[in-house]
């Protein structure tokens, strides 16, 4: 099976949001995706991208993706932050997420970042082990803080 690893385009968001939905279901929170593919046309297109996507191509289909961000530890300085490392549930276990950790690392090494961060569900053995074997650091101690939209309002009104 021939998988290629190249950059994200436009009109590939489609094939990406598809992922992206995949993993919520699979996360056990289907209806969590708010974004369209415009969104992320939008956001990963323009002058200065929101994220950095890369796509795994198996016979012209896109099976898996990896998306990152730049972030800036205030510890470290620069870090690479990995939001969603995906690949489809049909295509787990051939080697596609180890190709495409592969590739965000070596992006993040071009980047001369400090770090490369992600978070996994605690649930997730399967993904957990995936991310010890490469020899990434899993932290259990500690936990993901967020302000949702509706949080961030209420936040906003009381002050």
């Amino acid at each position: 099976m021939k998988i290629s690893i190249r950059k994200a385009k436009k009109e590939d968001m489609a094939a990406v949001l598809k992922l992206i939905k995949e993993l919520a279901v699979f996360e056990k929170e289907p209806d969590a995706v708010e974004i369209s593919v415009a969104d992320l046309q939008r956001d990963g297109f323009k002058e200065q991208p929101e994220f950095e996507c890369f796509v795994a191509e198996v016979a012209e289909k896109i099976q898996g993706i990896a998306l990152v961000y730049k972030r800036y530890s205030t510890w470290k300085g620069p870090v690479l932050h990995l939001e969603d490392l995906i690949v489809s549930q049909n295509m787990r276990g051939h080697n596609i997420g180890t190709l495409l950790l592969n590739e965000v690392v070596r992006y993040g090494n071009q980047l001369g970042v400090k770090r490369i961060s992600w978070e996994v569900l605690d649930w997730n053995e399967p993904a957990i082990a995936f991310y010890e074997k490469k020899g990434a650091n899993v932290m259990r101690d500690w936990d993901v803080v967020h302000l949702n939209e509706k949080g961030i309002k209420a936040y906003l009104s009381k002050l």
